[in-house]
């Protein structure tokens, strides 16, 4: 097991984070003193069975005129914050970490408020493809080094992509051990499992393409009504996704376009 001595910050107390939490005390040796809880919403019953362990809840909300201040009072150099929260601005908060030597993970890369002056903006400044520029310079004008942030790690994309490598791994071990290679290429199939060099093993393998498909299994006590569209997903995320640019991805190893595009 992964231990891990220093604080944890946690944004956010929604869905996500009910689920992380357990996730990450069956893997990660932490002393639950070390561990806070932070949102401006105070759910007691979900809340009780963690601080009862030991886990610090705050309540209060990360915004513009309070980020710095607020979030150096629960970690400094060495800690992490996890933000399962919505509309901070991954820019902003991404500086500080940097700056601060805070070690930082979230979901998305989002902003303070993704409706604020929307009429007036150029479409491609709603995109998500601008929101990644803008990160790229950013992170290209740090002249130093710092701790590691990993980003937009979240279901999909972000846990899909383990899945993914776990699934590699899995048609590997099967393959030789129905040696349906052999030889000089059943050696390479092994040397990349055992190294996990990914794109290597999938070209090994004469694996081309890879489906991720999501099945909700969520249940609840009112069944749909015909006609009837719900959401299972984040209220806000799919209210923002919906509003927004509609954007498609082209891989750069597409040199020409598809008929009738």
């Amino acid at each position: 097991m992964i231990e891990f001595k220093n604080r944890v910050l946690f944004v956010g107390f929604g869905a996500v984070a009910r689920c992380s939490i357990p996730v990450l005390m069956d893997h990660v040796k932490i002393p639950t003193k070390n561990i806070t809880i932070m949102d401006f919403d105070s759910n007691d019953e979900a809340l009780r069975p963690w601080i009862e362990k030991g886990i610090t809840f705050v309540k209060n909300r990360v915004t513009r005129e309070n980020m710095g201040s607020l979030l150096g009072q629960y970690v400094s150099k060495g800690d992490i914050i996890i933000d399962l929260a919505w509309n901070i601005d991954c820019c902003e908060i991404l500086t500080w970490c940097h700056e601060h030597g805070v070690l930082y993970i979230n979901t998305s890369v989002e902003v303070w408020d993704p409706y604020e002056n929307a009429e007036k903006l150029h479409p491609t400044e709603r995109t998500l493809y601008h929101r990644h520029m803008k990160l790229r310079k950013l992170i290209a004008s740090w002249k130093q080094p710092s701790v590691t942030a990993v980003l937009e790690h979240g279901a999909n994309p972000g846990l899909i992509s383990h899945f993914t490598k776990h699934g590699l791994l899995d048609i590997a071990s099967h393959a030789l051990a129905d040696k349906l290679f052999k030889g000089a290429q059943a050696e390479l199939i092994a040397e990349h499992a055992k190294k996990q060099e990914f794109n290597h093993l999938a070209h090994q393998l004469g694996v081309k393409v890879i489906h991720c498909s999501e099945r909700d299994t969520q249940i609840t006590d009112q069944p749909k009504l015909v006609n009837e569209f719900l959401n299972t997903w984040s209220v806000e995320g799919f209210r923002e996704e919906g509003t927004t640019t509609a954007e498609m991805g082209w891989g750069t190893h597409e040199k020409e376009l598809p008929a009738f595009a």
